[in-house]
């Protein structure tokens, strides 16, 4: 009896601490925690994302090169809308019944219950007449964004664009939801994190109207957005118009960099286009239009496109040969119009022989440099066989940022092409290749690709004799007036210093009495190369290199004009208004100027059957 009264009081017991368990949890529920009661009011709540203002980005000087612009989108939360005026709200946003409809399947396939985008970036006017019906339209509010704007019209594939988050994105980053924006390409892609700034949350409580009555909780709840850092990028604004004004009608790329610091001061790709196109309501159109367009304006040249280098190539092979004690500043190689090993291929133009380095790269001579070419790779004293000295070479010209990525802070670069062992291997056959056969390396053409932003960053390297930084184009972030720590480092090359002034003396006698005299300056020493890249599909490439003042250089630049023939008709002239214009700001030659600013050069490629 006993027993069973213990068991009595044990399950009593049981039953009375569960129900103080239910209490306790009850009053919590009712009475401490809010966030229940925000989801029983729900329905008279309005969840308004607080998007951060943007970073701005200027110039090196100072020059305001993208800024933000208010904006409006129309957001909805479908399972709240009920009897509405479908026509006069259609006459008010300004579409059709048709597309509302389909508009309200999109986003109840989205979610029911959850706010989505209904229309984007509304106008002001449109903005303004919505406003006065908003009360009306149950389940609709207005959500501010902000839209970029580019006040001076350029670089736009530097800056880039910004557009929608993918659905692949919001899945992956949990930072991001439906109809939120992402930097895409250009500085907008690569600062992304440093540009959106944070967003914040604002809890409005609205009546049976979809009116607003003020902030839940005084604001209690609320979280403020905090704005995007500024970038102060290393773009010379001045320079970046001059060189689209220049590279209009015309194919191609400029790059011009500092080679004391590897900041970009210009990148050009041409045809551009107004990076307003790519900006609000009419982006998606514009975009379309610009991609259907052959001439390729989407397409970066400066970061994508692979080249043959042409003659400029020949630079790094006399580097290389001094370097590896095969060639020497005094030494002479005869050229009679041609390489004479190969019964005169690759051939060359009329030029005193035979010639020493310096003079050999002044007149830009081809047979030179295929004899330098096989003393490197042909060396048995050092070598075994041409794989190994073709390696050797290989990784010199590696050392210059060639056929690697250089990991500038600019998003789509590549790495140009220098071909490997196993490329020739698999062409010509193991054993079935050998200096002779892939000569044409010697003068820049044959299997190598050199993107325009590489082509310049070999010129830093000669510049400084035998180190580059890494090419950047952020010099500030923020409050912080510095680059990245990375574009700090200098990173040398294979070649020792010493071995560099002779070729530098080619490149001043070049621009002095050689093949790029358009390029030569009052009282500034210019150092440059000229090249003519051959163009298996049309008709030659106008290629130029070029760096000044010869001591403590300001500017390194290379120039590249498709299908624009001798180096000396387009590049050379353009390369030289690019160094002057950075280092005057004013041009000494008009007559030059004119004829590049309204030259055109037409495109010579050869076309498909589907194109004729």
């Amino acid at each position: 009896m006993n027993a069973l009264s213990g068991r009595r009081y044990v399950i009593s017991a049981i039953f009375i601490v569960v129900g103080i368990i239910y209490l306790m949890r009850l009053f919590y529920i009712q009475v401490l925690n809010d966030s229940y009661k925000m989801s029983a009011n729900n329905n008279v709540l309005r969840y308004m994302t607080e998007y951060p203002a943007r970073g701005l980005v200027y110039d090196r000087e100072g020059v305001l090169l993208v800024y933000n612009e208010a904006a409006y989108d129309l957001m909805v939360t479908p399972r709240q809308v009920k009897q509405i005026d479908t026509i006069d709200f259609c006459e008010t946003v300004g579409i059709t019944k048709v597309q509302f409809i389909k508009k309200m399947k999109q986003v109840k396939a989205y979610s029911p219950y959850k706010e989505s985008i209904f229309e984007k970036q509304l106008s002001k006017e449109t903005y303004a007449a919505l406003q006065e019906k908003l009360y009306k339209f149950k389940g609709f509010f207005v959500q501010a964004r902000t839209l970029r704007k580019y006040p001076q019209e350029i670089a736009a594939h530097t800056l880039g664009y910004v557009g929608e988050v993918s659905e692949k994105i919001t899945k992956k980053n949990p930072y991001y939801k439906s109809g939120d924006y992402i930097g895409v390409s250009g500085i907008e892609k690569s600062y992304e994190e440093e540009l959106r700034g944070k967003k914040g949350l604002k809890i409005m409580m609205v009546d049976v109207f979809n009116r607003p009555k003020g902030r839940f909780k005084d604001g209690m709840y609320d979280t403020t957005a905090i704005s995007g850092q500024n970038l102060i990028s290393s773009l010379s604004a001045r320079l970046q118009k001059y060189g689209e004004q220049l590279l209009q009608n015309k194919s191609g790329a400029i790059v011009a960099i500092d080679p004391s610091t590897g900041e970009i001061l210009a990148c050009i790709s041409g045809p551009s286009y107004n990076p307003n196109l790519l900006v609000g309501r009419e982006r998606t159109k514009n975009y379309g239009k610009l991609f259907m367009d052959k001439s390729l304006p989407l397409f970066n040249r400066a970061l994508m496109a692979y080249y043959p280098p042409g003659s400029t190539f020949k630079l790094l092979n006399g580097l290389i040969g001094e370097q590896e004690q095969v060639t020497f500043r005094e030494t002479r190689y005869p050229c009679n119009r041609g390489y004479p090993v190969m019964g005169g291929k690759p051939k060359c133009h009329p030029h005193p022989s035979p010639m020493d380095l310096p003079g050999a790269v002044s007149t830009s001579c081809n047979s030179y440099f295929c004899y330098v070419f096989r003393s490197i790779i042909d060396n048995r004293k050092k070598y075994p066989n041409v794989v190994v000295g073709y390696n050797a070479w290989r990784d010199y010209v590696l050392s210059f940022g060639v056929g690697v990525k250089i990991h500038t802070d600019l998003p789509q670069e590549l790495p140009g092409n220098v071909p490997t062992q196993k490329y020739y291997d698999k062409y010509f056959g193991k054993n079935g290749w050998k200096s002779s056969t892939i000569v044409s390396l010697s003068i820049g053409q044959g299997e190598l690709g050199v993107t325009p932003l590489q082509m310049a960053n070999i010129i830093c390297s000669i510049a400084n004799k035998g180190y580059y930084y890494t090419p950047h184009i952020v010099k500030g972030i923020g409050d912080k007036k510095k680059p990245r720590d990375e574009y700090k480092i200098k990173h040398y090359t294979k070649v020792e210093p010493q071995y560099f002034e002779p070729i530098i003396d080619g490149m001043q006698g070049a621009v002095d009495h050689g093949t790029s005299t358009s390029a030569k300056l009052k009282d500034i020493i210019v150092c440059g190369k000229t090249g003519t890249a051959q163009n298996p599909h049309g008709k030659d490439h106008s290629v130029f290199v070029a760096f000044a003042p010869r001591d403590n250089p300001k500017i390194a630049v290379a120039v590249l004009v498709e299908n624009g023939g001798w180096g000396a008709t387009w590049a050379v002239p353009i390369g030289g208004l690019m160094i002057e214009k950075y280092l005057r700001d004013s041009i000494s030659k008009p007559d030059m100027e004119k004829r590049m600013l309204e030259g055109i050069v037409l495109s010579t490629e050869k076309k498909s059957k589907d194109d004729k």
